[in-house]
């Protein structure tokens, strides 16, 4: 069973920055977009940002501008860049990958940001 394996994930001061990662352990097929999403300590998954099988993007307003997806096809690999973090960017992030086969989405196991004010 192939697994997400996300990296980047720490503790920084508002205003800093960090790099999320995530790529598959072994190989996916049929990729159709790659996403990051945070879960929120009691609140449901939301979508951070996304990027389609043939680059677009889409992000949740409120780090638009801020922060920047994107993949290395050739590694299946996403990634997070995440600049003028706040502390309301705390979160755990989770890496999703969707595929035309079955089991048609994989998950990452999630890293935890944490912004301190």
């Amino acid at each position: 069973q192939v697994q997400l394996v996300e990296s980047g994930g720490g503790l920084v001061q508002a205003g800093g920055s960090l790099r999320l990662s995530c790529a598959p352990s072994g190989r996916i097929i049929g990729i159709m977009s790659m996403a990051w999403y945070t879960q929120a300590p009691g609140k449901q998954r939301e979508l951070v940002a996304g990027i389609s099988s043939d680059g677009i993007t889409n992000y949740a307003e409120s780090v638009k501008g801020r922060f920047t997806i994107s993949r290395d096809g050739a590694k299946n690999t996403v990634y997070l860049q995440m600049n003028s973090l706040k502390p309301e960017d705390t979160a755990v992030y989770y890496c999703n990958i969707k595929v035309r086969y079955y089991p048609y989405a994989y998950w990452g196991q999630g890293t935890q940001v944490t912004v301190s004010s």
